[in-house]
C-alpha cells in the first residue's frame, strides 16, 4: 500500500488496514503461494469496502452511499448469510422480496 509523500497522516490509516487484514484473515491460514495470496487479499479487500460496517459511516460498508430501508424485525427465514473465504468472513443480509 503506498502512502503519499509528504502525508504523515495517511500512515496511520494503511497500518491500521495491513494489522485488520492479518488479524482478520491472513493470520488464520497457511498461505501456499503467490496465488493464493492475491486470491485471499482479493477477497478480504472485496469483504472490507462492500459489506464489512465501518463504525465512521455509521455501521455502513464504505461503498454504500445509502442507508437501508428501516424494518422492525427480521425473522430468520428472511436474513441471508453469504460467507468468504471458507466461511471465516460472514455478510448478513436481508432476502429479496
Amino acid at each position: 500500500m503506498k502512502v503519499a509523500i509528504r502525508a504523515p497522516n495517511q500512515n496511520a490509516y494503511a497500518e491500521r488496514f495491513v494489522q485488520t487484514i492479518k488479524q482478520e484473515c491472513l493470520d488464520h491460514f497457511i498461505v501456499f503461494g503467490e496465488a493464493h495470496l492475491r486470491h485471499m487479499v482479493s477477497e478480504f479487500v472485496a469483504h472490507y469496502h462492500g459489506e464489512r460496517p465501518h463504525l465512521a459511516k455509521d455501521n455502513l460498508p464504505p461503498l454504500i452511499t445509502k442507508a437501508p430501508d428501516a424494518v422492525d424485525c427480521l425473522g430468520p427465514s428472511q436474513v441471508d448469510c453469504q460467507e468468504r473465504l471458507g466461511g471465516l468472513l460472514k455478510h448478513y443480509q436481508r432476502k429479496a422480496a
